[in-house]
């Protein structure tokens, strides 16, 4: 069987050499026999798209240098075609999940892939029919403004953005660290250290209006740092948690919310007669309410008393809208 080290040695020999060379050379050169050295011709020709002539005077082999040769490259690993396929899925799903994101970038190396695998009796195209992700209520990001924040935090650059805020409908300039990229609930979040506010913050991507990379070094936070500020609260909600909510599920309910994970530090239990109890930390309330209400009444706030009275002012107001005693 052909050995990576083989087809890069026969990639290097001929690579190096102006005039083409001879099939004794070659079994020399690569210290195999004849069968293998046309077999790894074969393979770096057909497989890596290598513009590999044969020159029947000077019998033997070399690249063609033309202008109109077609391009090739050796890819970086070494993969199995079950590797490639694990790869080439994943990017099925960020094309999914971000259409048009790393599009002409990974474009080459995609049909690298697609040509092996088909070698291989794998089909590509099972992917699109046999996985799907479905991003209810995702915000379409503009693929350029993502791959700038992804190139800045990549290359630990600092970034200039002009950013507006929903929560408070104003627009800011703002100097970024970028420290982390998080896909949340089928959108797109930077966590960076604002310059301005000299504090952490968390930004919707789809909210900056522009975003230009300095070239001025980010300045990088210890990833505890970052736990401790965005992922001890309750939801997208950055800052400490601060309290602890008691939920009680019905027995229905139960089935379902039993399995899900609502934030890493919960605690749970079944009770004697079905029902589900859930407890976990939180910070700011507002989507943790959420949450809470689409549940209906399959869901009791027991604790903390602001809480529970928060949950059912809101059901209250929702069910006066309905009765038509109140209007938007």
């Amino acid at each position: 069987m052909d050995t990576p080290k083989r087809i890069n040695d026969l990639c290097r020999i001929l690579e190096a050499r102006r005039r083409p060379i001879s099939l004794r050379d070659l079994m020399d050169a690569l210290e195999c026999s004849e069968s293998t050295v046309r077999r790894a011709i074969n393979r770096l020709r057909d497989e890596f798209n290598a513009p590999i002539l044969y020159d029947p005077s000077a019998k033997g082999w070399h690249l063609d240098r033309s202008s109109n040769a077609r391009t090739f490259r050796l890819p970086g690993p070494w993969l199995t075609a079950a590797e490639l396929h694990a790869l080439l899925s994943c990017h099925q799903l960020l094309r999914q999940i971000e259409p048009g994101l790393l599009g002409p970038e990974m474009a080459p190396l995609m049909e690298h892939i697609e040509t092996t695998l088909a070698k291989h009796g794998l089909d590509r195209a099972l992917l699109a029919e046999r996985i799907r992700l479905v991003a209810i209520g995702a915000r379409p990001v503009p693929s350029a403004t993502l791959m700038t924040v992804a190139e800045a935090l990549l290359r630990g650059r600092r970034l200039q953005v002009t950013y507006h805020s929903r929560s408070r409908d104003e627009t800011t300039e703002r100097t970024l660290s970028p420290q982390r990229l998080t896909w949340y609930r089928s959108n797109w979040y930077l966590e960076a250290w604002c310059h301005q506010c000299e504090d952490l913050r968390r930004f919707a991507v789809e909210r900056l209006l522009s975003a230009q990379p300095l070239t001025t070094a980010a300045e990088p936070l210890p990833t505890a740092d970052l736990d401790a500020h965005f992922a001890d609260a309750y939801g997208i909600f950055a800052g400490p948690a601060t309290q602890t909510a008691t939920l009680l599920f019905s027995g229905e309910r139960a089935r379902w919310v039993a399995d899900e994970q609502w934030h890493p530090h919960q605690q749970s239990r079944h009770l004697p007669d079905g029902r589900y109890e859930l407890t976990l930390p939180y910070g700011r309330a507002e989507e943790l309410i959420m949450d809470i209400l689409k549940y209906g009444p399959d869901v009791e706030v027991t604790a903390p008393a602001e809480l529970r009275d928060a949950v059912a002012d809101r059901l209250e107001e929702a069910a006066a809208r309905y009765r038509g005693l109140v209007r938007f």
